[in-house]
């Protein structure tokens, strides 16, 4: 799998509180499936005089996953750590030892220009000493970005220090549900985030800033069950795709499958950009039909699309 497979195959991320043992029995027993991702969370999901205790529960959590791997054949999937602080990255990467090969990075929540310098450091100092590659996932959801006057100038300045490690930044994520809380806002199952214009026009300042070079992810949905859940979540995917984001959290492990779903690549896509990365060189045509007649094909317009779709392809399939 090449880096920009890489960056893509995270896909479902599913978030668990890190003093939830029992993700040790899901992995181990393949309840939850095999294309996804998981986040053992340290932070929003843990109450703050429990850190300690959630920390140790994390570390045992994952020497038990460790262990298993050479007695069992299950699907270990990447595992993340979203810390609350740069200083647990250092502290949590030197208490796991060998069991740190499981460990594919950390998330860095609310990511701003007050913390960032810090946890890229820990997170380069991690890898200084590992024996492979430790990645990165900040989660842009700082309050600091609402204010329209400085929010280029931070998301640009946050990029510019991204950049300098571009290799260890696997995605960047937003963080829907954070930036909703600052204006008081909470959608239903039948509404989608994309259509809170504060939020949407944060969204589409991300994208139009790190999505030439980042792969961004979509913002979790809350529901897992009751009206419209399903539903709701469908729509939302297809607004995350249409607007830029691949992959999504996850905090159920119902809407995993939902999530790989969405992400299939449909036939007529595939046979288009298999066309277009297959084009001939010699022909004086760069423009032709598509391979089911339906639109035009452009080899010098479609080919960053193309490129993308095949690796969406070859991570999530192909639908009809």
């Amino acid at each position: 799998m090449n880096i920009y497979e890489e960056c893509f195959s995270v896909g479902a991320l599913l978030y668990c509180p890190a003093n939830n043992s029992s993700i040790v029995d899901a992995l181990v027993n393949n309840k939850l499936g095999n294309k996804f991702s998981v986040a053992l969370c340290l932070e929003d999901s843990i109450a703050d005089n429990t850190i300690f205790k959630a920390q140790q529960i994390l570390i045992n959590s994952v020497r038990k996953i460790f262990a298993e791997s050479f007695r069992k054949n299950f699907f270990l999937p990447k595992i993340f750590i979203r810390v609350r602080n740069p200083e647990q990255i250092t502290y949590l990467f030197n208490s796991l030892k060998e069991e740190r090969e499981i460990i594919s990075g950390f998330i860095f929540p609310k990511f701003s220009l007050d913390n960032a310098d810090e946890y890229i450091k820990k997170v380069m100092e991690a890898n200084e000493v590992a024996h492979k590659k430790i990645y990165m996932m900040p989660i842009l959801e700082s309050p600091s970005m609402i204010n329209l006057s400085q929010r280029y100038n931070i998301l640009y300045e946050l990029k510019y220090k991204l950049d300098k490690v571009y290799d260890y930044v696997l995605n960047i994520r937003v963080g829907g549900n954070d930036l909703c809380n600052n204006f008081g806002f909470r959608r239903h199952s039948d509404q989608s985030i994309h259509k809170i214009a504060p939020i949407e026009s944060i969204f589409s300042d991300i994208i139009s800033v790190f999505g030439l070079t980042y792969v961004i992810s979509g913002p979790v949905w809350e529901y897992y069950n009751g009206y419209n859940w399903l539903e709701g979540l469908k729509s939302e995917l297809e607004d995350d795709k249409f607007c830029g984001f691949i992959g999504k959290t996850a905090i159920h492990p119902k809407q995993i499958p939902v999530i790989n779903e969405a992400y299939m690549i449909i036939k007529k896509d595939f046979d288009d950009a298999k066309a277009i990365l297959n084009w001939n060189k010699n022909k004086e045509e760069l423009v032709c039909a598509s391979v089911s007649h339906e639109r035009m094909n452009e080899y010098k317009t479609h080919i960053n699309w193309a490129e993308k779709i095949i690796c969406l392809s070859n991570i999530y399939g192909i639908k009809s």
